[in-house]
């Protein structure tokens, strides 16, 4: 006793119905030609997920509604099930916006299963939009009965729980899981505890792709009845997946792939910059190129997201850059293969300096005149993406991010900025994967070595160093982890063994920055609590004064 499902881990584009529905029209042709009973979509993938505020919009809603029908045409020979908001009447009231798995077949909409559990934490916030649905959601297929689930109704005990009870013999999970660093390992013991508790195979279809700062890995998965992994569909890839799923038998599990940190959050930085870049419809980026460790891996991930010949980097040297670093750009520029030029700064900078002279008379040089030179910077690469077309890729990481060591419109220009979920400590582990994967024909050293190895600096001042202003990167890290990611108080942190003193200036200066980060490009999630929808702390705030 089986069925033969196909998963089709796709890649929508919020608000593109014509590209979904093209995605779709594909994966239901794929699928009968694989022989495929069912077919499973992921979550919302009509509309791509999270389409947010576009749900408040009542032509919105009819274009899903007409495309929904459209698409149901196809469903001969099949069962399709997709995900897909949808207005339903409740009691004969007025219609309630839900977040549905609708099922296709004989050429209509047969049926639609509400999720009952909405999320409502960290990026998700689905009860400003959805209503929970009331009913389990079973179906029959060939004769078997099947139980739907949307994503969050999974990772709650009770839906499962009915499913079964109502007879359910097969779970099919329609996703939109993001990724983060350590969630396929997370994913992998929900899913074979709740195939254990229930006695049921599970079909767990995930979305592939970015959206903004959330990027989806897709790898859907099967579990058969007694917790076993039959089928691990790729990583940040697409595809249509069509596997068997016996109902009345374990069968010989396969190998969970290993899943190396640096090489997961280097995939999801790529695939995060090229559908940012692609789906918004810009011709390539262009970014600042300072021989310092961010800039250098921020090229390197957009060179793999997009190719050399879309990509243009500028060095933009003044009287503090050391040679090294101007021969470190020029050397990865060249190794990459992108365009690269060379645009000084010094006229800029002293136009600048030259304007504010009677007002800065009589005053001493301070931080003042080292903004001066990267809002230089921001102002000449700026004006080279509005005259190209091409999108500015901004370069901070996540420690500068955190405790504000960036210049608003100054390093912070930009229209994406692919490390501000990445801490430094993680920006230097990644370049030295980089360099492990190479070129390709051996040559290893795509980041120059010394880029990795010297200590960081600004470059703003004579002999400036990041460790002038800052701890040392790995305690910084370490810090703004239990601060940030963990909620832990001053206290809880100074327990564990770090300097009181450095611990709460750490602190302060986090809560003293939010009104930069508002200020800030939005960039790709690989946390579990990242600068953006995650994090949503007030501006205007006292609670930093009472740290200790």
């Amino acid at each position: 006793m089986s069925l033969i499902v196909s998963i089709a881990q796709i890649n929508p584009i919020v608000g593109s119905f014509k590209h979904n529905i093209k995605l779709i029209t594909e994966a239901i042709t794929q699928a009968k030609a694989d022989h495929a009973d069912v077919l499973l979509f992921p979550e919302l993938v009509l509309t791509g997920y999270p389409p947010e505020d576009l749900l408040f919009r009542p032509a919105f809603l009819k274009k899903v509604e007409d495309s929904l029908n459209n698409i149901a045409k196809l469903a001969t020979d099949i069962v399709v099930i997709i995900g897909t908001p949808l207005l339903i009447k409740e009691n004969g009231n007025n219609s309630k916006l839900f977040n549905s798995a609708c099922v296709l077949r004989g050429g209509q909409v047969s049926y639609q299963y509400a999720k009952q559990y909405l999320p409502n934490y960290r990026v998700f916030d689905e009860k400003r939009y959805f209503r929970c649905g009331k009913q389990d959601g079973i179906i029959e297929v060939n004769g078997h009965k099947v139980g739907l689930l949307i994503c969050e109704d999974i990772w709650q005990e009770t839906p499962a729980i009915n499913a079964r009870d109502a007879g359910a013999e097969l779970l099919l999970v329609l996703n939109a899981s993001p990724f983060r660093s350590d969630k396929s390992a997370e994913r992998m013991l929900l899913l074979k505890k709740r195939s254990i508790q229930n006695g049921l195979p599970i079909v767990y279809a995930n979305l592939v792709g970015a959206q903004d700062e959330l990027v989806f890995d897709g790898e859907s998965l099967i579990f058969d009845r007694s917790g076993q992994l039959i089928f691990q569909a790729p990583t940040f890839d697409s595809g249509v997946f069509t596997q068997q799923i016996p109902f009345d038998k374990s069968v010989k599990p396969i190998q969970a792939r290993e899943h190396h940190k640096e090489q997961s959050i280097y995939d999801a930085l790529v695939l995060g910059v090229r559908d940012y870049v692609n789906k918004n419809g810009f011709p390539g980026v262009i970014l600042g190129l300072s021989g310092g460790i961010d800039s250098a891996l921020t090229m390197a991930i957009a060179v793999d997201a997009l190719g050399a010949d879309n990509v243009e980097a500028i060095m933009m040297p003044f009287r503090y850059t050391a040679d090294m670093s101007i021969e470190d750009a020029a050397q990865q520029a060249k190794v990459q293969g992108v365009k690269y030029r060379e645009i000084p700064i010094e006229n800029i900078f002293n136009g600048f300096m030259d304007a504010l002279s009677e007002e800065f008379d009589g005053m001493e040089r301070d931080v003042t005149e080292e903004n001066i030179q990267a809002r230089s910077r921001g102002v000449l690469l700026m004006a080279m993406s509005n005259k190209l077309g091409k999108m500015l890729l901004a370069t901070g990481n996540k420690s500068e991010m955190a405790v504000g060591y960036a210049t608003l419109y100054g390093d912070m220009a930009g229209g994406f900025a692919p490390l501000k979920d990445v801490f430094k400590t993680t920006v230097y582990d990644l370049a030295r994967y980089r360099n492990i994967l190479g070129d390709g024909n051996g040559y290893k050293e795509i980041i120059p070595d010394r880029v990795i190895t010297r200590p960081p600096s600004a470059e703003l001042a004579p002999d400036q160093i990041d460790e002038d202003s800052l701890p040392p990167y790995d305690i910084l890290d370490a810090i703004l982890g239990m601060f940030i990611e963990e909620f832990q108080s001053v206290e809880e942190i100074v327990a564990q063994g770090y300097d009181h003193e450095t611990v709460e200036r750490v602190a302060k200066m986090v809560l003293l920055n939010e009104y930069k980060r508002r200020q800030s490009a939005p960039g790709i999630r690989i946390t579990k609590r990242a600068f953006g929808k995650d994090r949503r702390y007030p501006i205007t705030s006292h609670y930093r004064w009472h740290l200790s």
